[in-house]
């Protein structure tokens, strides 16, 4: 009996990363995937422990598919279990719980599960040697451009973030490695490489190298058009870093570029290793040598004892930076962390109502950086076409572009020039 396995996967690029690792172990040990929770037997679900919210659609999940799927295997691996391995409590339902630690072992703990029909909780602390896990790819179902996660783990420990608990330290996928996973997913036909971490920024540190170094190794490979990078911290965004990334003709020119706040004092609490200063000195770099850039980010509001003047610098700072995107969030409290000992947490209802403010301000920048578009020339990766037959995909600055022409296929690159401008997205038409 071949039996079937469904993968939820919660939270970054770098988690789905790892559940298309673990879908291709698994059809490799004569599993076969399927789409539907309801009628598998076997539910993977790859948490992201980020925030509360997202602990708790996790365990949502896990309980509608216990009462809608009663005799489905439920796997729970990923950050959350990671990061809280000593509150049993929250693994209710779960026949396996795994960590960030053995991902590979999935096939091998399955199997034994299947023998012995009893709960395993299998969570390896991280260790301060540990290597990079070993994980490569040669395709990525039902997408037109593949990830490579290069990196792992995060030794910032910002006061308000759980991850380098759940991630361990830093450690990256050697260049060799890289080069080879690279070569086969471009064999393979993906024409768009997108290189992701944990903190992406600190690739190669153990090794005296840096994301220069992956970018370029990607870049060098035959077929290979586009190289992207993932969210990254402003360490290590040099102006020389920016410099030689800029002379890379297959670099993407998008930077996710983590902010949290646009007020000093702010960051200083949150134990961000920049102010404001040097992130507009960095974002003036990136406008400086590249052509038509966008610089999107993160940015939270309602951090412990951020006063409304403070929040008022930030809604400032980030209206002038001009972002392309902006994810807006209010802070969410995580046990374990320097943060939720801080005196001054912020009511739930102010928060949100800085919230709304915040993205208010970041529509109308995204919606001037959309505008700006208009009558530039660019390339668009045709990724999905919609029952009316436009299709959609991004140009090289990360631009969501739609195309009124039926005509094109999926996984081409394409020159268009780009005519209306929406919210959040524009229209385009090929240049024939």
């Amino acid at each position: 009996m071949i039996l079937k396995y469904y993968i939820m996967t919660l939270g970054c690029k770098v988690n789905q990363y790892e559940s298309q690792v673990m879908s291709d172990i698994l059809n490799g040990h004569g599993y076969q995937s399927e789409s539907d929770y309801r009628s598998a037997d076997i539910c993977i679900v790859n948490s992201c422990t980020v925030t509360a919210t997202g602990d708790s659609k996790c365990r949502k999940f896990i309980h509608r598919v216990r009462r809608e799927n009663p005799d489905c295997i439920i796997v729970l691996c990923g950050c959350m279990p990671q990061a809280f391995s000593e509150q049993p409590e929250l693994f209710d339902g779960c026949d396996i719980v795994m960590g960030n630690t053995a991902r590979r072992d999935i096939a091998a703990v399955l199997e034994e599960y299947l023998r012995d029909r009893q709960q395993i909780i299998r969570i390896a602390a991280h260790a301060k040697d540990e290597k990079f896990e070993p994980m490569q790819l040669r395709s990525f179902d039902e997408r037109t451009r593949a990830f490579i996660k290069i990196e792992d783990g995060c030794n910032r420990f910002c006061t308000y973030c759980i991850i380098p608990y759940a991630r361990g330290r830093v450690r990256s996928k050697p260049l060799d490695v890289l080069e080879k996973e690279a070569r086969d997913l471009a064999l393979n036909g993906y024409k768009e490489i997108v290189l992701v971490g944990i903190n992406l920024s600190a690739y190669g540190q153990e090794y005296d190298t840096d994301i220069y170094d992956a970018v370029s190794t990607v870049c060098a490979i035959e077929g290979v058009e586009r190289v992207r990078l993932g969210s990254i911290e402003p360490e290590r965004m040099t102006e020389d870093m920016l410099k030689k990334l800029s002379k890379l003709p297959k670099f993407c020119p998008h930077f996710h570029l983590s902010l949290q706040s646009g007020c000093d004092a702010t960051l200083q609490r949150m134990r961000r290793h920049y102010d404001t200063a040097e992130y507009r000195k960095i974002v003036e770099h990136i406008r400086t040598y590249f052509d038509n850039p966008s610089v999107t980010t993160d940015v939270m509001v309602g951090f412990v004892g951020e006063s409304d003047e403070e929040f008022r610098q930030s809604l400032s700072f980030c209206y002038e930076i001009g972002f392309a995107k902006t994810h807006v969030f209010p802070y969410s409290r995580r046990k374990g962390t320097v943060a939720d000992r801080m005196d001054g947490h912020i009511d739930e209802h102010i928060k949100h109502e800085r919230a709304d403010v915040m993205i208010a301000h970041m529509l109308d920048a995204q919606r001037k950086f959309m505008q700006s578009q208009i009558g530039k020339k660019t390339t668009v990766l045709a990724e999905r076409m919609d029952d009316n037959g436009v299709w959609e995909g991004y140009s090289p600055n990360y631009t969501r572009v739609r195309i009124k022409d039926a005509s094109l296929r999926s996984g081409e690159i394409y020159p268009v020039i780009i005519t209306e401008a929406c919210d959040d997205y524009c229209f385009g038409e090929v240049v024939r």
